[in-house]
C-alpha cells in the first residue's frame, strides 16, 4: 500500500503559514467562489504569494469588492474578477471560451450545502449540478491551458459530508427517490472526490496534479446559508475526530495543494488537515470512504459527467 503523504502543517494551520516562503510570481490561478468564505482566503494567500489570480463568482459587484480588498491587503494588482454561475452550464461554456493562455492553478472551491431542492439550469439536481458537474465542466474545459501550464495543479474542495453517502448511479438526478439535501450534498462531494481519483489518473502524462480536500468544519461562511440550526452532525461535541476551524484555518489545505513544494508530485489523494486522509473509520467523522476512492466508480461518474454536461436537458 502507497504511503500517506504527511507535511509539517496541521490542523490550527493557517493558508499564509503554508505559503510562507512560497514564490508564484508569474503562475496564474483562477479560485471559484473566490469573493467570500474559504475561496476568498484561498485567493487571498495566492494573491500574497505572487499569483495572478482570477475570482471566478456569480456576483461580480462583491467580487469586485473582494478583488479590490486583495489588492490592497496583499500589494498584488494582478487581480481580476471573471463571471462564472455554476449552475449554468452556458455560464461555464462561457469562462472557458474567455479563457487564453497557460493556468497554473485552479481551485474548484465554490459550492452549496443542503438546499432546498431546486435544479440548474439544465434540470440537474442544484447540489449535484453545482458542486460537481459545473466544477467537472470547467476543469474538463480548462484541460488544454492547465496542459500548458507544464506543472499545473487541480484542487477540488470536497467535505467530510461525503460520508454519509456515494452516488446514486440510477437517481442521480431524485427523479424517483425522495429528496434528503443532505443525501444530496453527501453525494455531490463524494463526486468531487471521485472526480479528482479518475482526472489525476487522465492526465498523469500531462503533468497536472488534481487532489480532493476536506477543509474542515468552518461555521458562519456563506455555504451555511440554507442552515437555521446545525444538525448534530455539526455539533463537534457530536462527532469524534471534527476539525473545527477559522476561515484562515479552513483555507490552509486548499492552498497546500495548490502551490506548496512539499505535495509537489503529488495526484489522485484526498487531503484533511494538511495531511492526506486515512480511510474513514465508523463513528470518527473524518478520514476518506473507500467508495469515494473506487477506481470504476471514478471512470463511471466521468463518462456519466461527460453525457450530462452536453447541455441541453431540461426536462
Amino acid at each position: 500500500m502507497t504511503a500517506l503523504i504527511s507535511t509539517p502543517f496541521g490542523a490550527d494551520a493557517t493558508a499564509a503559514d503554508v505559503l510562507t516562503g512560497v514564490d508564484l510570481t508569474g503562475r496564474r490561478a483562477v479560485v471559484t467562489g473566490g469573493a467570500a468564505g474559504l475561496g476568498l482566503e484561498t485567493a487571498r494567500a495566492l494573491a500574497a504569494a505572487g499569483a495572478q489570480v482570477t475570482i471566478a463568482a456569480r456576483r461580480l459587484d462583491v467580487a469586485r469588492s473582494a478583488a479590490d480588498d486583495l489588492a490592497e491587503s496583499t500589494g498584488n494588482p494582478h487581480i481580476d474578477v471573471r463571471s462564472l454561475d455554476l449552475a449554468d452550464l452556458q455560464s461555464v461554456a462561457d469562462f472557458v471560451g474567455g479563457w487564453s493562455g497557460p493556468l497554473h492553478i485552479l481551485v474548484d472551491n465554490a459550492g452549496v450545502m443542503a438546499t432546498p431542492f431546486q435544479r440548474t439550469a439544465q434540470g440537474h439536481e442544484l447540489q449535484f449540478g453545482t458542486n460537481h458537474l459545473g466544477h467537472f465542466a470547467l476543469t474538463v474545459g480548462l484541460y488544454g491551458a492547465l496542459a500548458a501550464a507544464d506543472g499545473a495543479r487541480v484542487v477540488v474542495v470536497s467535505s467530510v459530508g461525503h460520508i454519509n453517502g456515494g452516488i446514486d448511479f440510477e437517481d442521480i438526478d431524485f427523479h424517483e427517490r425522495h429528496y434528503d439535501p443532505w443525501l444530496a450534498y453527501a453525494q455531490s462531494k463524494t463526486a468531487n472526490v471521485l472526480f479528482a481519483v479518475e482526472a489525476a489518473r487522465r492526465w498523469a502524462a500531462d503533468h497536472i496534479a488534481v487532489n480532493a480536500l476536506n477543509p474542515g468544519r468552518i461555521w458562519g461562511t456563506g455555504l451555511s446559508r440554507y442552515v437555521d440550526t446545525p444538525p448534530e452532525s455539526f455539533d463537534p461535541s457530536a462527532a469524534t475526530g471534527v476539525s473545527v476551524k477559522t476561515v484562515e484555518q479552513g483555507a490552509a489545505t486548499s492552498v497546500l495543494l495548490a502551490a506548496s513544494p512539499l505535495v509537489d508530485g503529488v495526484t489522485g489523494r484526498y487531503f484533511e488537515d494538511c495531511q492526506e486522509a486515512e480511510s474513514h473509520q465508523d463513528g470518527v467523522r473524518r478520514g476518506v470512504a473507500a467508495y469515494a476512492l473506487d477506481i470504476e466508480d471514478a471512470r463511471r461518474l466521468w463518462d456519466l459527467s461527460v453525457g450530462m454536461t452536453a447541455r441541453p436537458v431540461r426536462s
